[in-house]
């Protein structure tokens, strides 16, 4: 009868049963590396077991391409039809139930000695409280809390796992929860996660930069009010300061008697227990630990033996590697290694932590290998890491090179810094705030100062930006800037007094400029639903009152483009058809009588005509024509939501599904018009999935106020009210 390490072992291999004959991409969960994890014991735990199984023909061995582990081949294992067969016999269950789990949910492993400590937390959890888990790098605080979330959702809860690192935030957490981007407010991702019998982990917090912990502490103050429990996962000391409604667990070394079934069966007694007692305990240490060394002596510090004897080992491939991990910001995808040689000897000897396709240090060993570095060759190595991937395109590539650039210890044109931090904002704000703040610390240059303002101001961040802000010279600049987060924070008469005395301060073509953004923005400033006769009036007198005449003339083309722009979208809304026409034909001269554009004005146009109070059939269809050949993000979004008005209230079931497509699309978050048409979408989210409006319309709330459209905010939360 199998029992012990084997049948865990053909457990393990059953669930990968079905690609025998695949020569690439084998899990790498079938590998050595793999399966010792999956077990929870060191590699060289494996071979008495592994030799006896494939002597048995329940198991075999042979070379294939293992995935993420880039070029290199390696040693795969793979459970034979006798193999299923004695595993069925001795009635261990094979495939496991379906798990309803969501986000980059680590592989479940088996835990040696932690049998209360699991069923404590999971109790606190069932129960409704929440838990802070802390502990030592490397002491099994992930692989614990996997083990607790395995009881749960064994009971039918829904998993939903999230793991921090430096480029995280908030977004990013829900996004990992939800499988759903763009939720950025807490009140939004609470009422989104809120519901019974749901798991929320927080891994690795103490990953995350000291720009967004706040505001992930805020999300987690938010998330005790609600029936949600909540696991985060910290390495102690704990960077938080206002978690009282959270138990605070702390987690130590195991136990002499089960710290030793980490290390092989065949060891001797004595030995196992002096390698434990050298080492605390400390699973990881004893991961590391292999029968080639000698004994570790008694020390006073794990980190010391990982410096002595851990990293010591290592080939100059590994050193290579390690180091190259150890310096980036964040996770690397295995095939952006530029020293990938020594990934494989490193992944060996457990050194590494994988994430999906992604790969880095355990932090243990990656905190204790960069206090090795001195200040002069930590410098050396980013300048030189800065340099590789200055060949790389695209703004992960960029994000990278400006960490290293900003750690060599160089002084950084200021021009190239912005201009990158720009690339880096419109895939991932987030990010950007890091680089600016990092490059302040090096040189606080007014620039700098400016730019890091604009992304708190644009991702909603007023204290951050307050901060920046306060500390610009006296000017227009930051003039301009209070006015913007006076709006943010929804102060309108401060804004308007500020933006008067900037516009006192401008050129005559930078007032001109800004009126014409700030008479945009009025118009976007509300809610879909017919235009208010006082805000028509308002727009009016002030469009007459811009003179454009004294603007250079490319810059007079652009400015007579978007007066004429707005002029047509009120006439269109007043059903001022005269008014309509005239502007039409201005825009026509001046965009070309085949301009895109013009369709979907045309199109919008024929959406606002309305027979017996109802949207001509045919306007509906153009406009669906017109949506399916959009290729301008923007634009398309403009357009469905112009239809969505149009056909209120019983929207087509195609424009709903399409609504629902491009919500998946990502707004950049640097430009005025698509942070007002982002928080518009919102909006018609809460519209279209009635059973999410409340968690939909609080991050449109969110969204409005970063876009600095106070109205629409003050309306919404009346409606929002008057539902609850």
């Amino acid at each position: 009868m199998l029992s012990g390490a084997r049948l865990r072992i053909l457990a393990h291999l059953a669930n990968f049963q079905t690609n025998a004959e695949d020569k690439w991409n084998i899990p790498r969960e079938q590998s050595l590396p793999g399966i010792a994890e999956a077990l929870g014991v060191v590699r060289s735990a494996l071979h008495t077991p592994l030799t006896s199984l494939e002597q048995d023909l329940f198991v075999l061995s042979r070379n294939a391409q293992v995935t993420g582990i880039g070029s290199r081949r390696r040693t795969v294992i793979h459970i034979t039809e006798k193999g299923l067969l004695a595993l069925s016999e001795s009635n261990t269950p094979i495939n496991p139930r379906k798990r309803r789990n969501f986000g980059p949910v680590p592989n479940l492993t088996d835990l040696h000695g932690r049998n209360s400590e699991i069923e404590n937390i999971a109790n606190l959890l069932n129960h409704g409280s929440n838990v802070l888990l802390n502990g030592l790098p490397g002491i099994g605080k992930t692989s614990l809390a996997r083990g607790v979330s395995d009881i749960l959702t064994a009971k039918g809860w829904t998993l939903r796992w999230a793991s921090c690192n430096i480029d995280s935030d908030i977004s990013s957490i829900a996004n990992m929860w939800l499988q759903q981007s763009g939720l950025s407010s807490p009140d939004s991702i609470t009422a989104a996660v809120d519901s019974s019998r749901t798991l929320l982990v927080l891994d690795e917090i103490q990953e995350l930069h000291k720009r967004h912990i706040s505001a992930v502490e805020e999300l987690l103050v938010t998330l005790s009010s609600v029936q949600t429990p909540v696991l985060a996962i910290v390495r102690a000391p704990s960077p938080f300061e206002n978690l009282a409604d959270y138990e605070n667990i702390r987690l130590d070394g195991l136990k002499s008697e089960y710290a030793k079934k980490i290390l092989p069966k065949e060891l001797d007694n004595d030995i196992s227990s002096r390698i434990v007692e050298s080492l605390g305990g400390h699973p990881l240490a004893l991961h590391l630990w292999t029968p080639d060394e000698e004994l570790p002596e008694k020390i006073e510090a794990v980190q010391e033996y990982v410096k002595s004897t851990v990293i010591k080992r290592l080939s100059n491939e590994g050193i290579e590697t390690l180091d190259e991990l150890c310096l980036a910001p964040t996770p690397l995808d295995s095939d952006e290694l530029f020293y990938s040689v020594g990934a494989d000897e490193l992944d060996e000897s457990a050194i590494l932590r994988w994430l999906g396709n992604q790969l880095e240090p355990h932090h243990l060993i990656r905190n204790v290998r960069r206090s090795h570095f001195s200040q002069d060759d930590s410098q050396t190595m980013h300048m030189k890491m800065a340099q590789k991937w200055a060949t790389r395109s695209g703004p992960r590539a960029r994000r990278i090179e400006s960490h290293h650039r900003l750690k060599s210890g160089e002084i950084i044109d200021s021009e190239w810094l912005v201009s990158n931090i720009l690339e880096i904002m419109k895939e991932d704000s987030a990010a950007a705030a890091i680089i600016i703040d990092q490059a302040i610390e090096n040189n606080e240059e007014e620039v700098f100062r400016e730019v890091a303002a604009d992304i708190a101001l644009e991702r909603g961040e007023t204290e951050i930006a307050n901060s920046h802000i306060e500390l610009l010279s006296d000017g227009t600049n930051k003039i301009l800037r209070l006015a913007r987060l006076a709006r943010i924070r929804g102060n309108s008469k401060l804004a308007e007094k500020l933006d008067y005395e900037a516009s006192q301060k401008l050129s005559t073509i930078d007032k001109i400029k800004n009126e014409i953004s700030t008479l945009v923005r009025l118009y976007d400033d509300r809610l879909p639903g017919p235009i208010k006769s006082d805000l028509v009036s308002k727009l009016k007198q002030r469009i007459d009152d811009v003179d454009i005449s004294s603007l250079p003339d490319n810059e007079r083309n652009a400015a007579t483009l978007s007066l004429n722009l707005l002029k047509h979208s009120i006439a269109l809304e007043t059903q001022d058809l005269t008014s309509a026409a005239y502007s039409r034909s201005l825009l026509e001269s001046q965009l070309g009588y085949d301009n895109p554009r013009l369709r979907i004005l045309d199109l919008r146009a024929s959406l606002l005509v309305k027979i017996d109070n109802i949207t001509p059939p045919e306007a509906i269809l153009s406009a669906r024509n017109e949506i399916n050949k959009c290729g301008n993000l923007l634009d398309k979004i403009i357009l469905i939501h112009a239809t969505l008005e149009a056909s209120t209230p019983k929207h087509p079931n195609w424009l709903v599904k399409i609504h629902s497509e491009v919500s998946q699309e990502r707004l950049r978050e640097d430009i005025a018009a698509y942070r007002r048409i982002s928080a518009q979408r919102w909006y018609w989210r809460g519209v279209l999935e009635p059973e999410r409006k409340l968690s939909h319309w609080r991050e449109a709330i969110s969204r409005f106020r970063n876009a600095e459209c106070s109205n629409a905010v003050n309306d919404l939360l009346t409606r929002i009210s008057n539902m609850i």
